[in-house]
């Protein structure tokens, strides 16, 4: 009897050829592989269970690798020796993430899944018994493909599932991102299953729980974006926003923000953050106004396997003896520093820029205040603490992945490249509704207005900009990106698009502002490094990740990074001659 990597535990087989770790082909938890389908509930249960099992094994690393090679946080004096070598891009083969057999562990669980399970079984009500699981699994595998070649740069693609040894010993091609984009978003069939819903298992509790899954659409947006397929990627975005609750539905951006309480501007009493910590961050109920979309559960005790260490990384906890690894970089406090904030005066009905060295902690975007509270002179079993952060970011043991402003910023960034920036500007700025797009964008583009009304559109009736003079603020549920942290940013008359000769110009500029709101808004999250690189990659230009990853410290200081970033097969791990550039 054949046996096939589908349970909890693993066994490895040793290999002894150029595949020998990176894929394993037997476990001590299988099913009978001679089976011609998964046929039953338990079979698709137990399988759908041991891929999540496995997807928790990346968990930490797809934040890390995403966080700490970028230009927004630093590494301590108490940072392990492996993720300071990630953050110094000396990462070598025996480094704890860089362990590409586990991502391999997915996709051969995801592809036997694929293979076997019967999509066509239907039952007494003519209803298709297994075709969300299906979905669920081809989104994951295509996920999961997506995170391994931008991490690797080029990566061997299996598609059929591996049983023997024989298999692991064949000779598989090496894709690079656009090969691996141009599959999944031309090939694989993953449109068809977009609107197919998410399996949901009753009393399983862990399971039952869409936040578990990676929606088809945004899967897709994001290949797009990265093979620069612009319009195409802005389409699933905003399929997927148009979809998330239903057919005829919304899911505007919200109305959640840090403002200052008062006109007295006072850093310790005055900043008003709490809905917003709680609604982006610390809830991880599904709800159909919810601000998270996936998130991996992690174990929640030390001892067990998955646990995650993000907390231990990232926040002061007792586990850690209160010295986090990881802090914001300088030059994320001077990014944060340098954004003005706007605040409005109700009895006057006017604008006021609020003063700039109110506090170092609170100046300019308030974004970074409300995140993460920095404590200098902590002590703990009489010992100073260097490194005290509380990060509301990683208050919660489970890895958030997708959220709904995350996905609002890349549909900002694909409209962009796609040949409309003042619509992403918009975006950050104001908010967008029907109105706005038919009074303020489509005159910029009297060519593509019908394209934009009838297929980039969110309708007034489901979706109303927010202004401060509004006499009904019920019905407002949409705000600028950009207003999560620098005020009421409609009453900066500088914070618009400057006149520039070219379209290709105005892309670049305001390509620059959604960089800097990603980190504005992203910071911490895991996406950094990448962004970058995919930001380069559409300027074809490996000096603009360089300059800002090198910049970490500020502009005043000189970097500590010793490799040569400027050379794009820097940016990408490697292993073993096996993988990678």
């Amino acid at each position: 009897m054949r046996k096939l990597l589908l349970g909890l535990s693993l066994l490895t087989v040793g290999l002894t050829t150029s595949c020998e770790d990176y894929f394993e082909v037997e476990s001590t938890h299988y099913i009978d592989a001679d089976k011609d389908h998964l046929t039953t509930p338990a079979d698709t249960i137990y399988s759908v269970t041991g891929i999540l099992n496995k997807v928790q094994a990346i968990g930490d690393r797809t934040i890390l690798l995403g966080e700490m090679r970028g230009d927004l946080t630093r590494v301590t004096n108490v940072t392990a020796s492996d993720l300071r070598k990630v953050a110094m891009f000396e990462i070598d083969d025996d480094n704890m993430y860089n362990q590409p057999r586990d991502y391999y562990a997915i996709i051969n669980n995801c592809n036997y899944f694929i293979a076997h399970a019967d999509t066509a079984m239907k039952n007494n009500r003519n209803e298709y018994i297994f075709l969300r699981e299906y979905a669920a699994v081809k989104a994951i595998r295509a996920w999961t493909y997506l995170q391994l070649v931008t991490t690797y740069g080029k990566v061997p693609f299996v598609l059929d599932p591996i049983m023997t040894e024989e298999d692991a010993l064949k000779d598989y091609p090496q894709y690079d991102i656009n090969q691996v984009c141009d599959y999944f978003t031309t090939e694989d069939g993953l449109q068809d299953l977009a609107d197919k819903g998410y399996p949901l298992y009753g009393d399983i509790r862990f399971l039952n729980s869409p936040l578990f899954f990676f929606p088809i659409n945004i899967v897709l947006g994001d290949m797009y974006l990265w093979s620069g397929k612009y319009w195409e990627a802005a389409q699933c975005y905003h399929d997927y926003i148009m979809k998330r609750n239903g057919s005829n539905s919304a899911y505007p951006i919200g109305m959640e923000a840090v403002l200052w309480g008062s006109d007295d501007y006072d850093a310790e009493t005055d900043i008003s953050y709490t809905s917003y910590i709680i609604s982006m961050f610390m809830n991880e109920a599904y709800s159909t106004n919810g601000e998270l979309i996936t998130m991996i559960p992690t174990d929640s005790l030390k001892s067990e396997a998955n646990y995650s260490q993000l907390r231990n990384i990232f926040f002061s906890r007792t586990e850690n003896e209160y010295e986090a690894s990881a802090m914001p970089s300088q030059a994320l406090f001077e990014l944060s520093a340098a954004q003005n904030f706007w605040d409005y005066d109700s009895r006057t009905m006017t604008y006021n820029l609020v003063p700039k060295n109110l506090s170092h902690y609170a100046d300019g975007d308030l974004r970074l205040t409300a995140v993460c509270k920095i404590y200098e002179d902590e002590t703990y079993n009489g010992k100073k603490i260097s490194n005290y952060i509380f990060n509301y970011k990683y208050n919660t043991r489970n890895i958030h992945i997708y959220r709904r402003t995350m996905i609002y910023l890349r549909l900002a960034e694909a409209l962009n490249r796609a040949g409309y920036p003042l619509y992403a500007f918009k975006m950050l700025a104001t908010g967008v509704d029907g109105d706005v797009l038919k009074e303020e964008i489509c005159p910029a583009y009297p060519q593509d207005s019908a394209l934009l009304v009838n297929n980039m559109n969110f309708s007034s009736d489901k979706y109303k900009v927010f202004t401060p003079s509004a006499s009904d603020r019920s019905k407002l549920n949409t705000i600028g990106i950009h207003m999560h942290g620098s005020g009421y940013v409609m009453g900066d008359t500088t914070f618009v698009i400057p006149q520039l000769a070219t379209l290709a110009d105005s892309i670049e500029w305001v390509e620059d502002k959604l960089v800097d709101e990603m980190a504005l808004e992203l910071c911490f999250e895991g996406t950094r490094f990448y962004d970058l690189m995919r930001v380069s990659m559409h300027r074809n230009d490996p000096t603009y990740l360089a300059n800002k990853v090198y910049a970490r410290n500020g502009k005043d200081s000189s970097s500590d990074i010793t490799v040569d970033l400027t050379n794009q097969s820097n940016w990408f791990l490697k292993w073993k001659g096996q993988i990678g550039y």
